[in-house]
């Protein structure tokens, strides 16, 4: 079936082993065949239409084709799609007049739109907050001064150490202080030789906290909030090139309703001296003359309609694709490349299904937030366990005794155990209560997030074989239009018709076009949506 028709300016179209769809850079796209089975033959079998050859000819004589704009033909873009794949992400692409093609469009949204560099910020955030929850273990400094100058006892206490917390919930600490003065008798142990005393010691959790606690939990969902990052940066990578596919297609279906547009109006003007003069000779009546001048100012000003549209679209393309400065590029008319050729529908449903439930980041990001909730239901078990410490430490004093009884200088240890656990224990078990229904939750979002991607994938792929099915009708339909006007019009200027039948005859043939444009956007847009139903697109960098 020819899908190619002068009038859609979608004359200049490329095989469908040549051109790359709705597809990521560096990956390929899953079609009804892969290009490399697609041979020459066979493509010419599926551009040769024998219902249609006999109708060719008489299209050449519609004049549609014909445009003061030159045709833009995408098999030569001034970039070969090997380059484009490589540059996504990454690699920079001017804006050089040349026709923009929808790879350069996404590889410039990996490369430079912004919302993007600002979703890859979250992973700075990410690290800065695991960063954050390693500060629990840092080494800590302690000191104090302590002076008491008047009063009975006047003492005078300096003292600094350090508190090392372990990864096995305890700590480690050591220090030294120093105590001088007349001290109260039930507060000797402050006072220390002339030297000071040297101390250390270790505390061991026996239960509680033994196997984690909130430091270790806390630095532990820091990291699965981190890994969290990644596919939260590709979900909003798929939106933005879905929203970018749109843009883009958009832009090309705007360029195609101008160039049909402007084509039509063509049309009228170009016959409005013949009949002027066939007026004034007195072969039709003046009423043909004016009811072309209509049809001129009509068709005028819907080129100058379609003309905005297509700089509006252009404009909102460009937020999408910059250039290697990351500056806007508004494309122009002669930078539209028009659509490219369509391809079949794979019809391998459940192959892409499990695809899709490997690939998209829902899933993942529900995995990772089901092990943080878990991180919490751990700790509010541990919660549950009476709080049982082991404490040793030991000191020394040096330096001459302060005392005639030398009670500071010998080596001093101690080994203890505390024991704190409240008796109800309510906080931990409402802990766990409320923990467990989160992972309740998550478990039920996972299942049917899984369901949905079946059905994203499903209702894509419906979409794009129906899309398909109407870009090959509504091609029919443009080919059977264009030859009844090229009819009419051959008639007309026989003086067997008159131009209200070649107007209406024209007008059908402008309606046909425009719906296969719709066909063709329709299916350009559908495939976006598979890609992003697919996840096809994954962030390197």
């Amino acid at each position: 079936m020819m899908t190619a028709i002068l009038l859609t300016g979608c004359a200049s179209v490329r095989k469908p082993g040549a051109v790359v769809v709705a597809e990521r850079p560096e990956q390929k796209v899953v079609d009804a065949q892969p290009a490399a089975q697609v041979s020459d033959d066979d493509t010419l079998l599926e551009g040769d239409d024998t219902k249609s050859s006999s109708l060719e000819e008489s299209i050449q004589l519609t004049g549609f084709q014909s445009s003061d704009q030159p045709d833009v033909k995408i098999d030569a873009p001034s970039l070969d799609a090997g380059d484009l794949q490589s540059a996504a992400p990454g690699k920079a692409i001017d804006a050089e007049p040349h026709a923009v093609q929808f790879d350069e469009v996404v590889s410039s949204v990996y490369r430079s739109y912004p919302m993007l560099e600002a979703a890859l910020l979250n992973r700075n955030i990410a690290l800065g907050q695991q960063v954050g929850a390693r500060g629990a273990f840092d080494l800590k400094l302690k000191g104090a001064s302590e002076n008491g100058p008047q009063g009975f006892y006047q003492t005078y206490r300096q003292s600094i150490g350090v508190v090392q917390p372990t990864y096995g919930g305890g700590e480690v600490f050591a220090g030294y202080r120093v105590g001088r003065g007349d001290f109260q008798p039930w507060y000797l142990e402050r006072q220390t030789n002339g030297g000071g005393e040297f101390k250390a010691g270790v505390l061991v959790p026996l239960a509680r906290n033994r196997d984690i606690d909130t430091r270790r939990a806390e630095l532990w969902k820091a990291g699965y909030g981190r890994n969290l990052a990644e596919p939260d940066i590709q979900a909003q990578l798929i939106s933005f090139v879905q929203d970018a596919s749109y843009a883009y297609w958009d832009w090309v279906a705007a360029g195609e309703y101008h160039h049909i547009a402007k084509r039509i109006f063509a049309l009228a003007d170009e016959r409005t001296d013949r009949i002027a003069e066939q007026v004034k000779a007195g072969f039709l009546d003046p009423p043909e003359l004016t009811d072309n001048l209509r049809l001129v100012a009509i068709r005028e000003a819907k080129v100058a309609d379609t003309r905005r549209k297509m700089e509006q679209t252009a404009a909102k393309l460009s937020v999408y694709w910059r250039d290697s400065q990351d500056n806007p590029i508004v494309a122009t008319e002669a930078q539209l490349p028009g659509f490219p050729e369509v391809t079949p529908v794979a019809d391998d449903l459940d192959a892409n299904i499990q695809q899709a439930l490997s690939q998209r980041p829902e899933l993942r990001m529900l995995d990772l937030m089901r092990q943080q909730v878990q991180v919490d239901y751990s700790e509010a078990t541990n919660q549950l366990q009476p709080e049982l410490n082991a404490v040793l430490w030991g000191s020394q004093d040096v330096g001459a005794p302060t005392s005639f009884k030398r009670n500071k200088s010998p080596f001093e240890s101690e080994a203890s155990v505390f024991l704190d656990v409240p008796m109800q224990r309510r906080k931990a078990r409402g802990k766990m209560t409320e923990t467990q229904g989160k992972i309740a939750q998550l478990s039920a979002k996972r299942r049917i997030t899984a369901d949905k991607i079946g059905i994203d994938v499903q209702m894509a792929h419906a979409a794009l074989r129906s899309a398909w099915e109407q870009v090959e009708r509504t091609s029919e339909a443009v080919e059977y239009a264009e030859d009844l006007a090229a009819r009419e019009r051959t008639n007309e200027e026989a003086g067997v018709s008159d131009m209200l039948k070649v107007s209406l005859r024209e007008q059908y043939a402008y309606e046909s076009a425009e719906k296969n444009v719709e066909a063709l956007k329709l299916y350009f847009e559908s495939r976006a949506d598979y890609r992003a139903a697919m996840a096809e697109d994954q962030i390197d960098r």
